[in-house]
């Protein structure tokens, strides 16, 4: 079957009626949930091969976090559903207006290679909470889970409604030249302008969640040790393959030397001496992006890591100081485990270092001044603000998810997926009698007139 036929046959379900009612929606939400029960074997095996990702990690934060995505949805769908009742202006009365969410259609959504599980199935619990059909395009960059995810899914979904493509560029950029009611593409921003250009070629809308230098700023107000901890977590998790992932640090000279102590410590409590033997450290996905950020640890001075083995792809958790702000491992999102740490005056010094780049998808302070907190939050822009922990927001399912900028556009997560793949539809009832439209229609008298002027001064 070609993929136009595959999308063919997707559009000819949902426009059946297939997957509107929410007895469907409610069935398959339980059916994608078994599957990552029963088959969780099966994606922890998957996720090592491709990423070295230790099983605890998959469950915490791929496998574990979809299905607390579903757990949630499932619990709150019926009432996200109900039509929301909104005021109607006086001149219109009497009359009921309402906002109804309808499914968009057809979806296709196209997933990356870091959290292969997460972000493929994360936002197919919106799209089939919406009530539209789905194709999933898993990234053949991790080919163990994307082998997976085409034997799994057919077994526990619906076939009529949820299709699984794998497949390279060649049968992306075929996927792209479809008509679709909705893209939603997580990756880079170099790909997601591609999507976005092929996206409006039939006016489809898109959802980005790309990425970004997201930076950190720690000043001497908070514990230092605890600080360097929850960055070290954040930061080399994956080995550093997070798109939330710290990805440089700001702070003054004093608080760096001690900052960097303290990630030394920090990073011995979490891989050990020699973290390459490290169960619980993950490995770069593939030659190319090896050698990209091998080519990165020569900036500044290396207080940890910089150790690197192409053979098994092993980068070690690397931390550098004394970083030029012109450096190239400042100039790209690292993706990666390494983490520059650049030297600043000051918070105006950090504020305006944050403000020169592009907009990140998000953006961490470790400060215990309510005053630095408000500055920041005020005086920059970011997908999302984590005071005191980084890349945990992603856990709350009622804060939107995503970037702003380069970082993205778009958001998802709880109600958030269900309104990204609904149509919010405007109702508007009005009764034939009493016909109060008259006060309105032609021929325009004086006193009509002075209706209309009376009723401006009353909406003004």
């Amino acid at each position: 079957m070609t993929l136009a036929q595959t999308v063919e046959d997707l559009r000819r379900s949902y426009d059946s009626g297939l997957t509107k009612p929410l007895s469907w929606r409610l069935a398959q939400l339980a059916a994608l949930r078994r599957m990552l029960v029963e088959r969780a074997p099966d994606f922890e095996d998957a996720l090592l091969a491709d990423l070295a990702k230790n099983p605890t990690e998959s469950q915490i934060a791929e496998i574990g976090f979809v299905v607390g995505e579903i757990d949630h949805t499932a619990k709150h769908l019926r009432r996200w559903l109900r039509p929301r009742r909104v005021s109607v202006p006086g001149a219109l009365m009497p009359a009921r207006a309402s906002v109804v969410r309808e499914p968009l259609g057809v979806v296709l959504v196209i997933a990356p290679w870091n959290y292969p599980v997460q972000l493929l199935l994360a936002p197919l619990v919106g799209a089939l909470a919406a009530g539209n059909a789905v194709l999933l395009k898993p990234s053949e960059l991790a080919p163990a889970t994307s082998a997976a995810m085409a034997r799994l899914v057919p077994q526990y979904l619906d076939p009529r409604a949820v299709s699984v493509v794998e497949g390279g560029v060649a049968e992306t950029t075929e996927l792209l030249a479809q008509r679709w009611d909705h893209i939603f593409y997580t990756g880079n921003g170099r790909v997601g302008r591609i999507v976005a250009a092929a996206a409006v070629q039939n006016l489809t809308p898109v959802t980005l969640e790309l990425g970004g230098k997201s930076p950190v700023y720690v000043d001497d107000t908070v514990d230092i040790a605890a600080a360097a901890e929850r960055i070290a977590w954040g930061k080399f998790m994956n080995a550093g393959q997070t798109c939330v992932a710290p990805d440089y640090v700001l702070a003054t000279a004093a608080v760096s030397r001690r900052l960097a102590e303290a990630l030394e410590s920090a990073l011995g409590a979490l891989y050990g001496a020699d973290p390459a033997t490290s169960p619980d450290y993950g490995r770069i996905v593939d030659a190319r992006q090896f050698e990209r950020l091998a080519g990165l640890l020569d900036a500044g001075t290396t207080v940890v890591g910089g150790v690197t083995d192409p053979a098994s792809r092993y980068i070690a958790p690397t931390v550098l100081t004394d970083v030029p702000r012109d450096a190239a491992v400042m100039q790209e999102e690292i993706f990666g485990p390494v983490l520059p740490i650049v030297t600043v005056a000051g918070l105006d010094d950090a504020i305006s270092v944050i403000k020169a780049g592009d907009k990140p998808l998000a953006l961490y302070v470790f400060s215990a001044s309510a005053a630095v907190r408000k500055r920041i939050l005020t005086e920059t822009s970011s997908g999302a603000v984590g005071f005191g922990v980084p890349a945990a927001h992603l856990a709350v399912a009622g804060l939107p998810f995503g970037g702003v900028g380069e970082s993205g556009s778009g958001s998802y997560h709880g109600e958030n997926s269900l309104r990204t793949f609904s149509h919010e539809k405007a109702v508007l009832t009005k009764s034939l009698k009493p016909d109060t439209m008259k006060l309105i229609y032609p021929p325009y008298t004086d006193a009509k007139d002075r209706f209309a002027r009376g009723l401006l001064r009353k909406l003004g």
